[in-house]
């Protein structure tokens, strides 16, 4: 017997939650290194710090990091890396990483 005031069971946003979290990836694991780090298909973030190799996922980000952390080098977005340029691959047959969604439905 269930206690007073306890649903017996599972609500429609709790299900929607649980399939969320099946679903969408988070980033962690192998599969999260590589796509933070831009391995094989870019990932997400899109550009590389010339200095310190750091990556950032738009321009401006980066200029703020390259104006906090190398204020003595003069900013330059031409030396900029665009890792979807260099990394991603021409065709793209598979989902990309960070996608939401399952390939099964």
């Amino acid at each position: 017997m269930t206690g007073k005031a306890k649903p017996k069971k599972h609500t429609a946003k709790e299900i929607q939650a649980k399939v969320d979290a099946a679903t969408t990836n988070r980033g962690g694991g192998k599969a999260g290194v590589a796509d933070r780090t831009g391995q094989l298909k870019g990932g997400h973030a899109k550009f590389e710090c010339p200095h310190c190799k750091i990556t950032a996922p738009d321009i401006k980000t980066m200029q703020i990091h390259h104006e906090s952390k190398h204020p003595k080098i003069p900013y330059e977005e031409s030396k900029i890396t665009n890792l979807h340029a260099v990394l991603a691959p021409v065709v793209e047959s598979k989902p990309r990483p960070g996608v939401r969604g399952s390939l099964k439905k």
